[in-house]
């Protein structure tokens, strides 16, 4: 595995373990149970985890799928509630980090190609 699959590999369970905490003591709900909300806002990275789990090596792939929604709401998150301002750019980093270790090495093959003059696949 390359150092960006490790990176994003490593970023999948960051993203996974941020939710669990997040929902669970860092900042707990009040208008419903904290385990609820942390089982529910850890569904769309659970299989990336699994797959991470499995060293299966479409991770990157569905962790950054999975990753796109968390930066949306990382994002809203940071501009509209000050008290979670911190846990929700901690969010939208991770996502960031896992969108572009999981491209890198397409990207770099991608150009890596056009510089070589053979059309990129």
């Amino acid at each position: 595995m390359s150092r960006s699959g490790k990176l994003a590999a490593v970023s999948i369970l960051a993203l996974f373990a941020l939710q669990l905490a997040w929902r669970l003591w860092l900042a707990p709900p009040t208008q419903a149970a904290p385990w609820m909300l942390a089982l529910w806002f850890s569904l769309p990275i659970l299989p990336a985890v699994v797959l991470v789990l499995l060293r299966h090596r479409r991770a990157g792939f569905w962790g950054a799928l999975a990753a796109l929604l968390y930066f949306c709401h990382g994002v809203m998150l940071a501009w509209s509630a000050p008290e979670v301002r911190m846990l929700a750019l901690a969010e939208t980093l991770l996502s960031a980090v896992l969108v572009l270790s999981a491209s890198w090495d397409g990207m770099r093959a991608r150009f890596a190609a056009r510089r070589a003059g053979k059309p990129a696949v």
